[in-house]
């Protein structure tokens, strides 16, 4: 195969992606990102624990809130929303890819794939009982996968949670998760708008 038709192929093996515009502002975005190969074996309570920093700083850095994150063996799931006007979410994403690799390879041969896969969700996806069902699919990843065997025991996974910068103990687990989030949420959204 030659030079030019390898690059071809290699550009054609890339996700589309939306309009820049789709992934800025006050997006909601369900983000995959994968480990090439799919290999096992660099996830442990470190790297959860240097995760969560890493989506604290990215999170107030482009100024996006991480409502559920779900760390799997050989890949994870980010849930996404901008709350302010100039929040973008690729560049979030590349910054955290860029620092998430640093982190795998310091554990091994481990890196993400090329490119992460996002769904952009659409407005009717973005209501509270729409965006609940989303996340309650992100939620239950350790159990369609075998990781636990229980419904209830899903709040025993180790490897999920919640990134709010500022709200360390907000928990998705709690009873009252989704209306703290919303109200924080809208109070960050609100905030925006007055400077």
């Amino acid at each position: 195969m030659s030079r030019r038709n390898h690059e071809d192929e290699e550009e054609r093996s890339y996700l589309k992606r939306l309009h820049p515009e789709a992934y800025r502002g006050h997006s909601y975005i369900h983000w995959s990102m994968t480990i090439e190969n799919r290999k096992r074996g660099w996830l442990g309570p470190e790297f959860h624990w240097r995760f969560r920093e890493l989506l604290t700083h990215a999170g107030a850095r482009y100024g996006i809130n991480c409502p559920l994150y779900c760390l799997m063996p050989d890949h994870w799931h980010l849930l996404w929303i901008g709350y302010k006007s100039d929040s973008d979410q690729r560049p979030a994403a590349k910054f955290l890819r860029t620092q998430a690799n640093r982190l795998l390879q310091s554990l091994g041969d481990f890196r993400l794939q090329k490119q992460p896969y996002d769904n952009v969700l659409r407005q009717k996806d973005r209501d509270r009982d729409a965006f609940a069902k989303v996340a309650c699919y992100i939620r239950e990843n350790p159990l369609r996968a075998g990781l636990i065997q229980e419904e209830s025991k899903l709040p025993d996974y180790p490897y999920d949670g919640c990134v709010i910068p500022g709200y360390p103990s907000l928990s998705i687990w709690d009873d009252e998760f989704w209306e703290r989030f919303w109200n924080i949420h809208y109070r960050l959204v609100e905030g925006d708008h007055e400077s």
